[in-house]
């Protein structure tokens, strides 16, 4: 898989206005057999722009427009989107402002390369290296590889808290009610499987029992880039979709689990936490949502084939959905996931297979929505988006009620691996009987956690809130030990990219493993690693340490994750 990896901290909604709303271009050829398009800012285009294509009347913010000191204090961060013939060629964004002496040669140039495939990347304005000479905006140009040709062109700008922008329309309302979309969403389907045990959920709800559908994934199935994250999510719109269509009063129950940047290797070990609710609920079906968030699974599959089996292994025998959603560069891993969909028999719906070829401009294929539309960023669906998701779903549903598969889903021999089929959650909440911990330094509790959304309720929770927390005051033990019987072990730590963090060495009996490093992915939020993987089990020191630099330092353990 190419392209972005798993998000990094699901930002939050800002409002938006556009400056150029699907703006046909042309690239005139260059000298080395390019094409390029400039557009004016300067002498007040930028600021019609803002009102014409933006809608945008507030005076204060049209006047900070005038000068690049206006512009950092408005605008956050700015959207672009380029739209050409050819979706996998480069095109080259510059945003130049011009300087004061050295008019076309002092400011600074914001720049980003990008597809031609719709997808909308940010350069963040807090990221750029502003010159001395700065003056005002001063011109946008684009670069095309293939000279002599159309392209369309998108950039809106995202604004600072505090500032706010009028509601617009520009983009043709899509036809929900239409053939074409129905057609969209029936793509969707890669195979209804085993559709005996969905069909033996949907007949419980008609007859008014009490069933439950649950859904873990990422930042997708938290909700991220849906307004209101809790109710408009994929993951509640499909719940209540399916509790219109067969439920009976409120006897459709929800369960959400999806935490932000975290893969099914994190999954694998929440499920119990999360899911179950350390085995007070029996989910009916679960839908497992990690095609967009592991790609950077150390075991290539194993974590998420050890998750799937996990959900198939419950005694209530639930219809598992494994969910696919896409990036906006059009990527996921599909691939690696239908062969373990396929081995188990199991309904599967791909969102790439349902909006990806409809995206492009000049292919003549019928185009439904934009990825402006569908997309909130590179990574996470707009409300639309999140209601096409729950509408595949929904269709699957419909699908599962006539299907004529034969085939029963069956725990057979694992396709990619089952390691950790049955990993448990250790914390000082969750012990373990054949575990001796001695905490060191780690006798605090760390409260400053990723926080995330559960189930239909708008109040975050915090992830592993039982934590052991080393907080840089006990340097004579900078350490955490305990001694574990098991065959494999993951460690689950804090990411935070804060200054005073710090970086802690990681010892298996005696020997160093690895480094666990809060500065990786530099956002708050959880992250598993894998510290042991041994075929035979077996009893194992375990040794943290913050590194001699870092003694002064903070480091959380949040957990971890072992297998007996």
């Amino acid at each position: 898989m190419h392209g972005p990896a798993a998000p990094t901290d699901p930002e939050k909604m800002r409002d938006s206005f556009y400056i150029m709303k699907d703006k046909d271009i042309y690239g005139a050829k260059m000298d080395d057999g390019r094409g390029i398009q400039y557009l004016y800012q300067d002498c007040e285009r930028l600021v019609s722009s803002a009102q014409i294509t933006g809608g945008v009347t507030d005076e204060d913010q049209l006047e900070l427009l005038r000068s690049v000191d206006g512009l950092k204090k408005l605008v956050h961060s700015i959207g672009i989107s380029v739209e050409t013939k050819r979706p996998k060629e480069k095109v080259a964004f510059t945003f130049q402002m011009y300087g004061k002496h050295d008019l076309y040669g002092g400011g600074t140039k914001l720049q980003a390369i990008l597809r031609g495939d719709g997808a909308e990347q940010k350069i963040y304005l807090s990221q750029a290296e502003w010159a001395e000479d700065d003056d005002i905006p001063g011109q946008i140009y684009v670069i095309l590889e293939t000279p002599d040709e159309t392209a369309r062109l998108n950039v809106r700008l995202y604004l600072n808290d505090g500032y706010h922008a009028p509601k617009t329309t520009g983009e043709e309302e899509i036809a929900f009610e239409s053939a074409e979309y129905e057609q969209m969403i029936a793509d969707s389907c890669v195979s209804c499987g085993d559709s005996k045990r969905l069909r033996r959920v949907i007949e419980r709800a008609k007859r008014g029992e009490e069933v439950t559908i649950a859904y873990i994934g990422g930042s997708i199935t938290q909700g991220a880039g849906a307004v209101p994250i809790y109710t408009q999510c994929y993951a509640y719109q499909s719940w209540r979709r399916f509790q219109k269509m067969y439920g009976n009063g409120e006897n459709v129950r929800f369960i959400k689990a999806g935490v932000g940047g975290t893969p099914s290797e994190l999954g694998m070990i929440r499920f119990e936490r999360d899911v179950l609710r350390d085995g007070s609920v029996k989910p009916d079906i679960i839908v497992i949502e990690f095609a967009v968030n592991d790609q950077g699974d150390e075991t290539q599959g194993d974590c998420y084939e050890s998750l799937v089996r996990k959900a198939l292994k419950q005694p209530n025998e639930p219809a598992v959905v494994l969910l696919f959603s896409v990036f906006a560069n059009d990527e996921n891993l599909q691939e690696r996931m239908i062969p373990v969909g396929m081995h188990y028999h199991l309904p599967m719906v791909s969102i790439k297979n349902a909006v990806t070829k409809q995206f492009y401009y000049g292919h003549g294929a019928g185009r439904i929505m934009t990825k402006n539309q569908f997309f909130y960023d590179i990574y996470h669906p707009t409300n639309t988006g999140h209601r096409v998701m729950a509408d595949c779903l929904a269709y699957l549903w419909e699908q599962a009620c006539t299907s004529d598969e034969t085939a029963e889903t069956v725990l057979r021999e694992p396709l990619i691996g089952n390691t950790f089929e049955n990993v448990r959650l250790l914390d000082k909440k969750d012990l373990y009987r054949n575990v001796q911990i001695q905490p060191g330094g780690f006798t605090h509790t760390d409260r400053v956690l990723q926080c995330v959304e559960m189930d239909a309720v708008a109040e975050p929770v915090p992830e592993f809130p039982f934590n052991w927390h080393y907080d840089g005051t006990d340097t004579a033990q900078p350490y955490f030990e305990m001694t574990i019987s098991c065959r494999a072990l993951l460690l689950i730590f804090k990411d935070s990219g804060e200054t005073d963090a710090g970086r802690a060495d990681v010892f298996v009996d005696g020997r160093y493993v690895r480094t666990a490093d809060p500065f990786v992915n530099g956002w708050l939020h959880c992250n598993a690693i894998i510290i042991l993987n041994g075929h035979t089990g077996g009893s194992h020191h375990v040794r943290v340490q913050l590194q001699e630099t870092d003694r002064k330092k903070k480091f959380t353990i949040l957990g971890f994750g072992y297998v007996e």
